[in-house]
């Protein structure tokens, strides 16, 4: 088998880690990186930075996910839950509750895996753009699923990623120093397209300080909106409020590519806005940012997580940096998981 690409994307990560890599800017998350967010852990106190997975409610971010279905397992006239173990055998004094769930992996909190996002790239240098993954991976056969939709391509008998999936997140642990900036400080509820001059205010205001290998997480206030409306939010607010960043500004694209973050991870739906901006000639894509982030630097994306509890404590006690354990499920072949973030400080 020859190799995948020949060309890749300009400013791009590929071949960085190998070219059989599939972590990414993972791959940045070294030990050193674990033992300086170790050194952040002052208090031993913790945060849990996930929004419980039934939120945000309904389906108005996004039609296609829903929230988890619940089912009890065994048969329909016997299912296992509060199932009294005398029904196998009379002198059993105990019972059981046994469940099963059917979830959209991106309906809350969650990973994107390096596998969600592709696009349109020659890599063989032969003219003709192919559908292919970070790292050359290819759609149809490192990413199984229907490639021409013209055609009414019949489905394959498997869909998923057999290349990139969560899987690799998972073994590789997502352990390091997490540092956070408070957009919410800035502009509240209000709808605001955050560009690489808005960041560098908010992080000379805040005192950032981000360095190769570190975990960035943006607190835009929308979580905790989610939280409030216990799952009836405004459709209104949900489309229309909070901070997130301008996919389509080249510069602040340019500073995610030199600052070596490890991953990008934001309370808000998207991490940059969506729908994007009006397209322009340097950038056409229809998610600019993740196009960027997860295609070209195979940089992992975390989005709606809850970051309000932990943003408030860190301004209240001058600090911007912690532990960030946030390990997502080893489900093999999944483009998307939801974490299990936690912050330690």
């Amino acid at each position: 088998m020859g190799k995948r690409w020949s060309r890749r994307p300009e400013g791009s990560t590929w071949g960085d880690w190998g070219e059989d890599d599939q972590l990414g800017r993972l791959n940045l998350l070294t030990p050193e990186k674990v033992l300086q967010g170790i050194a952040e852990v002052k208090l031993g106190k913790t945060f849990c930075l996930s929004l419980p997975l039934d939120l945000p409610g309904g389906n108005t971010l996004n039609p296609r996910r829903f929230p988890p279905m619940f089912y009890a397992t065994g048969p329909l006239n016997e299912p296992r839950f509060n199932y009294p173990m005398s029904r196998v055998d009379p002198s059993y004094p105990d019972m059981v509750s046994d469940d099963r769930v059917l979830m959209t992996l991106q309906y809350s909190s969650q990973w994107d895996t390096l596998a969600h996002v592709g696009s349109l790239f020659d890599v063989d240098g032969d003219g003709k753009p192919e559908p292919v993954y970070y790292n050359g991976f290819a759609a149809g056969s490192d990413v199984i699923g229907p490639v021409d939709y013209h055609r009414n391509s019949p489905l394959p008998q498997t869909l998923g990623a057999r290349k990139l999936g969560v899987e690799n997140m998972a073994v590789k642990c997502i352990q390091g120093r997490g540092v956070l900036v408070d957009l919410h400080k800035f502009w509240g509820a209000e709808r605001k397209h955050v560009g690489y001059d808005d960041l560098m205010r908010a992080f000379d205001d805040q005192k950032v300080v981000v360095e190769k290998g570190d975990m960035l997480l943006l607190h835009t206030g929308f979580g905790k909106y989610i939280m409030e409306k216990a799952g009836k939010p405004d459709p209104a607010v949900l489309q229309g409020g909070y901070a997130a960043l301008e996919g389509r500004d080249q510069k602040l694209l340019r500073w995610i590519s030199d600052s070596g973050i490890a991953a990008l991870i934001a309370d808000n739906y998207g991490v940059e806005a969506v729908p994007a901006s009006p397209v322009t000639k340097e950038s056409i894509c229809a998610m600019p940012l993740h196009e960027h982030c997860l295609f070209k630097l195979g940089l992992n994306l975390g989005e709606l997580w809850y970051l309000t509890e932990l943003a408030e404590w860190l301004a209240a006690n001058g600090r911007t940096r912690f532990l960030l354990t946030a390990p997502p499920l080893r489900l093999p072949g999944a483009v998307g998981s939801p974490p299990s973030p936690i912050a330690t400080v």
